[in-house]
Parts: structure tokens; sequence; C-alpha cells
């Protein structure tokens, strides 16, 4: 787990190394192990490093294969690359790495390798005979890449702060992008928001030469390899299979790996199968509480006993999150409603001495955890009357009154719909706040589509294709998993250097769920295909427990300890020309007041937007 980062110029040479120095300083807690630049000519490289395979320095970075022709940096883990070296029996291998493999298997296959290697990653590769530069990431977008180009050259690096480190890019906020934080408190890819830099999607790789641009998309998450599933027995039996095969990938490391052990039915799984498939004395890592409605750590300890386990409880307090607050907002590469939580637990592991965790993230999306399914399921099967009464609904929504709440705003729009299709309904179930509401505290007066609107829209005769709860798997790792979740877990965890790790991510684990009819995935209670699938791992009472979530009370905060940095930000905010400063205003003192049709999360994402823009000096 790394940085990385690099600056091409399409026709001239430039003083390139001391821009390479400047990106890796400003990412230099992605990888305080060892830093390392290249340049030669119109292309430099740069590297930070965490070093997990292959502690030595032979395998620092920017790393070049014997024959010397591709030079590459490389952020991320190849779980695989021991199988991918075998297939590779011509190569002289230098180093135990991954990053060896995976520049040898470039060389020999170009961008076809892609399909060898099994893992997360970004990566740069530079053809020093043909001048070429090949950008890639990987296929769930575990690991982050955002490029800035002109006709004159492309930047890029792992963290956008990397490239306005640069002093090349005006720091200018895009719109857009404002749009898409407000609507579901994150930037969907290919946006950023900076105007000009974009996100490399996930499963693309992207090629450059002679000024010339190529993206092409290597895999979707409803790719499939045919999977049979004659009966539900067979498909727990597979599922058990894959999810131990996915922890026995991510356990590849020459440094001790941990797991997260919320005490949940996902992180309990994850380290039930370290211990009964992989063989392993799991270290495990619980955050406790002295206030009961916030701990969790009797169900971690519980599973610890269990599977004997070397456990570490950690306790904090709420008054260590406000401590931590500026601390974990000042490590938001890109702005976030969420992500707090994640800087926390992920600071208090680092300092236990761990650099690799394994994390439950992934199971809620693939087995039909949240709320989100059940609703998107319920409207489906009134698709038929749905889709037949768009006239009728949009009558409706008409007789609504103008002024309205979140949840009636929202109403509106369902009403609205002209199908019951999944491009239609995920969007709106995942909002944040409307499109109404971004219009009313903003000035942007916005009409464009979402990015996540357009992606299911462009795809939506294959999503249609699957089965109903699957849709809206391949919609959340487009959209909340992928451009919230991971992207928090990638800049929280990296700001302290760990590395995160998420086995129910694994891409054949992944395809193989996907595919499973609704008729066996339905949950009876939660998650009982997963649970199922690997009973009698878990305990009853992990599984039946009522789930509280790692939840905090800020709506409480905002009230009182956090009042005036929430107020002083929104101020500030307020005088900004993209923002209607008075409704703002307005909507803030509506919540100071106890209006309850507000959440905090309406308010906070306002102030977070504020605080970051600021910190980056973005105008």
């Amino acid at each position: 787990m790394c940085g990385i980062a690099g600056v091409f110029y399409f026709n001239k040479e430039n003083s390139i190394p001391g821009l390479i120095k400047m990106m890796n300083h400003a990412m230099a807690h992605r990888g305080p192990n060892a830093e390392g630049i290249w340049s030669e000519g119109t292309i430099g490289l740069g590297h930070r490093r965490l070093s997990i395979i292959d502690l030595s320095t032979a395998a620092n970075q920017p790393y070049h294969d014997n024959s010397k022709r591709f030079v590459t940096v490389f952020n991320g883990e190849i779980y695989n690359y021991q199988s991918v070296k075998e297939q590779l029996q011509n190569y002289d291998f230098k180093t135990t790495s991954d990053t060896e493999t995976l520049v040898a298997a470039y060389a020999a296959w170009g961008t076809a390798c892609l399909q060898h290697l099994k893992g997360m990653f970004a990566f740069a590769i530079w053809d020093r005979e043909t001048k070429e530069l090949c950008l890639v990431r990987d296929r769930m977008g575990v690991k982050p890449l955002y490029y800035y180009m002109d006709e004159e050259k492309i930047i890029f690096a792992s963290e956008i702060r990397a490239l306005l480190a640069t002093g090349l890019i005006a720091r200018k906020v895009n719109p857009e992008a404002i749009h898409e934080y407000l609507s579901y408190q994150s930037v969907s890819s290919p946006l950023s928001m900076i105007e000009g830099i974009q996100q490399l999607e996930a499963g693309s790789w992207m090629k450059i030469k002679n000024g010339r641009t190529e993206i092409t998309k290597y895999w979707n998450p409803w790719d499939s390899s045919n999977n049979d599933y004659p009966d539900l027995s067979s498909v727990k039996k597979k599922v058990f299979e894959l999810l131990g095969e996915s922890v026995q990938k991510r356990l590849v490391s020459d440094v001790p790996v941990g797991a997260f052990l919320s005490g949940g039915i996902d992180s309990s799984i994850v380290v039930g199968l370290m211990a009964e498939v992989c063989g392993i004395r799991p270290a495990t890592f619980n955050i406790s509480f002295a206030e009961k409605e916030f701990d969790e750590s009797l169900y971690a300890e519980m599973i610890a006993k269990k599977f004997n386990a070397h456990h570490t409880r950690i306790q904090l307090s709420p008054q260590n999150m406000l401590d931590e607050l500026e601390n974990a907002l000042g490590a938001m590469d890109t702005p976030s409603g969420d992500g707090i939580n994640t800087y926390v637990v992920s600071k208090a592991i680092k300092n236990a001495g761990i650099t690799v965790a394994l994390s439950g993230v992934g199971g809620d999306e693939l087995f039909a955890g949240y709320p989100i399914f059940e609703q998107f399921r319920k409207i489906n099967a009134q698709k038929k009357w749905w889709d037949n009464t768009a006239l009728i609904r949009k009558m409706a929504a008409v007789l609504l009154p103008g002024k309205l709440s979140n949840k009636q705003s929202r109403m509106r729009q369902l009403l609205q719909t002209p199908t019951a299709n999944i491009e239609y309904i995920y969007p709106l179930l995942r909002q944040l706040i409307t499109p109404e509401q971004v219009n009313m505290y903003t000035t942007l007066n916005h009409k464009r589509e979402t990015e996540i609107y357009n992606r299911l829209r462009e795809n939506g005769d294959v999503l249609r294709g699957l089965p109903v709860l699957s849709q809206v798997s391949v919609a959340e790792y487009m959209g909340y998993t992928q451009q919230t979740l991971l992207k928090d877990t990638d800049q929280m965890s990296m700001a302290v250097a760990l590395e995160v790790r998420e086995p129910y991510l694994d891409t054949d684990l992944v395809q193989y769920v996907l595919g499973i009819p609704d008729q066996y995935k339905q949950p009876v209670y939660p998650k009982s295909l997963l649970v199922e699938s690997v009973k009698p791992l878990l305990p009853d009472e992990i599984v039946f427990r009522k789930k509280q979530g790692f939840v905090f009370p800020w709506q409480q905060w905002m009230r009182g300890e956090l009042k005036t940095f929430c107020s002083t930000h929104l101020n500030r905010l307020e005088q900004r020309a993209f923002i209607n400063g008075k409704s703002l205003s307005k909507y803030w003192n509506q919540f100071l007041k106890g209006d309850d049709s507000i959440r905090w999360m309406d308010i906070w994402i306002f102030v977070v937007l504020e605080y970051w823009l600021e910190k980056n000096g973005i105008e």
C-alpha cells in the first residue's frame, strides 16, 4: 500500500523531478517507509512506500523490469502474485515482491495481464521504447487514481492534494461536483471536487501516447463466468468456499495482519474464517465505549474467545471523537459526509502496532443487508402497476405543496419517475438531500443528471437481466460503496499508514453472488444466506442481536459542543458565490431550534465542505 505520482509532458522536457518531489511530499503519510523518484526526458514517476510484501530496499519503487524497458509505480496488493509468477517462467526474478511480478506480467502480456491479477491496485507503467504511459485502476475501485490533463501534459496521483501541490492546477471548485457531493455526500467518478481533475473509473485502464488518449473498461461487476446455481445447498457450499479463499488471499503479507472486530455479522465471519479455514490465530481489535448505547465489545469478546484470538480492546469515549475531529477532517483528500469513525478506529489500531487489517466492509452490499434492498424489492414487485400509472403519479406529485421537507420532496421525486427501473429508483433511495434542496441552498440551479443515474441508465439492459436484489448490489458498487465507503476507508486509513483489505469485495465472490437467484438470497433474517453459508461459525447471540452500528450523538453535539465550530464554518460558506447564504442560514437556525425534519447529516455536509475548501485553498 503506497502513494503514486507522475508527470508526463507530451512534447517537451521540463523540470519534472522537482514536481514529483512536491507530489510525494503531499502524500508522505501514505508511505512512510521509503520515497522514490525517477525521471527521463518528458516523464517522471514518484512513489511513497508502505512496506507490506518484501520489506527489502530491493523492492523500492519506481521499479524497472529486467529489460529496463518498463518502469512502474504501484499502489496496492496483488494477492495472487505467487501464482502469476509461476506463469512467467522465462523471467529471472530478483525480489519476492508483487511489484516485480506486476511489471514482469505487463512486459509479457501488456494490458491482458489484468485478466490474471487479483487484488486492489492503482498503478502506472511507462514504456520507454514506445513512449506510452498506461494508468490502471482495480476492478472494484478500492484504490484511488486521479489525473489532470491538458494539451501539453498529464499529471496523476493517488490523491488530489498531490496534484494540487504541483502548482500547475487552478484551485477552483467544480460546480458539477458540488451538486454530486450535496446529493450523495461524496463525488462520483469521473468527476472530482476540482475543476479539471478527474478520477479514473474502477475496472479501467488508460493509455496516453503522442498526446492521444485511449480509455478502456476491462471489467464490470456483472461480468459473469456462467456460474451454476442448482439448489440452495450447493449455493451455500460455494459461498463458504469463495469466502474462505478470499480471506486466505488477503493474509499474504510480510508484516502482521490483524482484523477489525466490531462484533457484528460481517467482521465476525472474517475472523472466524481466519481461524477455522486459514488456521491462524487472529489478532483482533475492537473499539469499545463506556457508554452502553455505543458499546459492542461484549459481542466482540465473545467471538474473540470462540476463535482464540489475540484480542485487543481499545476503549474510547465520545470525547475522543471530538478531540480527533479536526485531525480526521484534515485527513480528507476529498470531502465526505462520513469517515470520521474510520479515522478514529484506524488510528487506534495503527497505534496498537498493526499495519494491515481485514475489514467486514462490503458484506451488506453483497448479501442485501441494507434497508434499501427491501425498499427496491417492494417497488419492483409493483413494477407493472408503477410503469402503467406514470401520468397519475405525476398529477399526484403536482398536488403536493410547493415547500416540502426532505422526506416529502423525495416522495415527489418517486412519484415523478417514469418507471420502477433501477436507474430511477436507486439514486433517489440513496440521495441525501434532494435537487430541490440543492437548488434552495446553492445558486447552482443544477439540472444535470447525477453520475450514478447516467451509469445505471447506460447499463440498464444488462442490469435488468440480473436478479432484483443483485441490481441493487451493482448500483451500490457503482454508487455508495465505491464513491463513499471505499473512498473513506482509503483516505482515512492511509492517513495513518494503515492498509485495509476487504474480503467481501473479492471479485470471484462478487461475480458468483450477483448471479444467485433472489429466492436463495432474499433475507429471512439479516443476511441469512451469508450466515447459513458459514454455519455453525457464528453463535446465535451474534446473528440475532439488534444491530447497533458505530453511531455517535452528532445531532446533540452540533447543537452543543460543536455548535460554534459549525456556525463558524457555515458563516464562511454563506459568503461563497455558489451558496444561497440566507437560505442556508435559515436552515441552520431551524436545526438549532430542534426541527426534527432536518437531520444532522443534512447540515454536516455543508460544514465539512467549507472546512475542506478552506484547508485546501479552493476558490
